[in-house]
């Protein structure tokens, strides 16, 4: 009998007291209300967000819908907010189920409001089109990223600090453990330091294509804190440590202003001078004429017979295209090909290709 009452006075006790210093039916009303507003905020994102979401469509701005996408997942969030608020206006907030429910509503609404900030830094930083001309399009981006790790360090503080944990023992304590793990961790900072100064000496941006001696020939997709990601012309992408490119010389292929073509055209040895000077003449004259090509008194133009080769006249061309773009490059180098064909098969000679000749003596 008075193992009965024992376990009675138990549940009472329970039921009253509950846990964390909360009744079971306070704890109920909690976990009832986390339930009411994620019901709720399916019901505002089904209907409210879809529906803002086809307004802003229609306006035809990419800046607002970029906007709105990246804003809807903090806004599909504000109805929970709504819900804590509301219940905690009706709750004393003199008892521990007032003062939970009071810092759980702090905490939400801090939340809240850094997720905002957070989100709406990625369709900032597209309308920072002008920090890519006065800085490097990769520094604009190390900057958005920085800001974003500043935001949600100043959220985590500031949750904590409404929990009532200090974050300034934290912070030494952790300062002392990142002394420790720097003498462990050189190469990461020399990684850090070298991919800084690949940014501000503007050596490579994104989409440059590049030359890296004993490394990878290709283009900069990612730089990063620690590595530079470069696609090589075989689509296989190879990381390479920041610290490389600060000890070595760089060659960046897209900062050049134009690309040069430099051929051995080789005749054969029955073309006489007259068809000689006539077709240098006429490809000479060809790509002076061409707008495609760029000749002036930096970027001379050479065609030249260059020498007696072992099966050949060689003649030599060397000009540069008006362009940088490989594809409009490939282009004009063909139809190059195709008019000097066309002159040398005009002038009566044509192309020599190695041969031999054997001369056999009579006994």
């Amino acid at each position: 009998m008075e193992l009965l009452i024992n376990f009675k006075n138990y549940l009472k006790s329970a039921f009253e007291q509950g846990s964390l210093g909360l009744s079971i039916i306070e704890l109920f009303v909690i976990i009832a209300s986390f339930f009411l507003a994620l019901i709720i905020r399916g019901l505002f994102a089904k209907i409210i967000v879809s529906k803002i979401k086809k307004v802003v469509k229609k306006t035809g701005n990419k800046v607002d819908d970029k906007l709105f996408d990246t804003l809807a997942p903090p806004l599909k969030f504000l109805p929970i907010v709504f819900v804590f608020i509301l219940i905690g206006i009706f709750v004393n907030s003199d008892n521990k189920f007032g003062s939970l429910l009071e810092k759980i509503n702090q905490t939400f609404v801090t939340i809240f409001i850094f997720w905002i900030i957070h989100q709406s830094l990625t369709p900032l930083s597209q309308a920072f089109q002008k920090l890519n001309e006065l800085f490097s399009r990769a520094l604009v981006i190390w900057l958005m990223r920085s800001l974003k790790y500043l935001v949600i360090f100043l959220g985590t503080v500031a949750v904590l600090e409404t929990w009532g944990i200090k974050i300034g023992p934290v912070i030494a304590g952790l300062g002392l453990f990142g002394v420790a793990v720097a003498l462990g961790a050189q190469d990461l900072f020399k990684n850090l330091i070298s991919g800084i100064m690949i940014i501000l000496e503007k050596r490579f941006e994104l989409n440059d294509v590049i030359e890296v001696p004993g490394q990878a020939i290709g283009t900069v997709e990612h730089i990063g804190f620690r590595s530079t990601l470069i696609r090589q012309f075989d689509s296989t992408p190879i990381s390479i440590p920041n610290y490389v490119f600060s000890d070595t010389s760089i060659v960046n292929y897209s900062d050049r202003q134009y690309r040069r073509i430099n051929w051995i055209i080789g005749l054969t040895y029955d073309t006489s001078i007259k068809q000689l000077k006539e077709i240098c003449y006429s490809i000479d004259s060809y790509i002076s004429s061409n707008n495609d090509f760029i000749v002036n008194d930096s970027y001379k133009l050479y065609v030249k017979v260059e020498k007696f080769n072992d099966s050949s006249i060689d003649i030599f061309i060397s000009t540069f295209t008006n362009t940088n773009d490989w594809e409009k490059y490939l282009k004009i180098k063909e139809e190059l090909v195709f008019i000097i064909k066309d002159i040398v098969e005009k002038n009566g000679s044509s192309f020599a290709y190695p041969s031999q000749s054997i001369y056999i003596e009579k006994q």
